[in-house]
């Protein structure tokens, strides 16, 4: 479990990255080294959403177990 959340790490990382160089200078490092619309570029991006999903998934549960105690 902990290499799961090693990975939901850094792909948000990488994720929190890209999206801040896209709106400071307009500039996508995942689309500069993979491509755009490539499939890699899709396997990329999708990883990053599946990252942030598990990351809020566990936030949120972690809040409830919090709550019930």
């Amino acid at each position: 479990m902990k290499n799961l959340e090693l990975i939901a790490f850094v792909l948000l990382l990488i994720g929190g990255i890209n999206w801040g160089l896209v709106g400071m200078f307009n500039y996508n490092v995942v689309t500069a080294l993979l491509g755009d619309g490539t499939t890699m570029t899709k396997v990329v991006y999708g990883m990053v959403g599946l990252g942030g999903l598990y990351e809020a998934f566990k936030f949120f549960r972690s809040k409830c177990s919090a709550s019930e105690g």
